[in-house]
């Protein structure tokens, strides 16, 4: 499970998320929508460490999610991202390959 309380995040001058609080279960599929600009992929990032927020707790099972290792925290928590920039133009039959 996933907790989130009092979660809070600036950039800046611009509060981009201000006391938000969640509880997402295992198996539990959720949507995050909004508008433009208000903090849906700051919250995911937030949620996998990609962000470090600058107010709040994020619990893992029960456990703050600042003190796990980034090998523990990809054990339970997967994030794919809305846009990736490869490095190189790989095709899709060789990154099905490399898993």
């Amino acid at each position: 499970m996933i907790t989130v309380r009092h979660l809070c995040k600036r950039f800046g001058e611009l509060c981009v998320l201000r006391d938000v609080n969640a509880e997402i279960r295992r198996g539990e599929v959720i949507s995050v929508i909004g508008p433009s600009g208000t903090g849906k992929s700051t919250f995911l990032r937030c949620l996998n460490r990609l962000e470090e927020p600058d107010g709040g707790e994020i619990l893992i099972d029960g456990e703050d999610a600042r003190r796990l290792s980034p090998r523990e925290m990809a054990k339970r928590v997967a994030y794919i991202p809305q846009t990736h920039n490869p490095v190189f133009s790989y095709s899709v039959l060789d990154m099905v390959l490399m898993g």
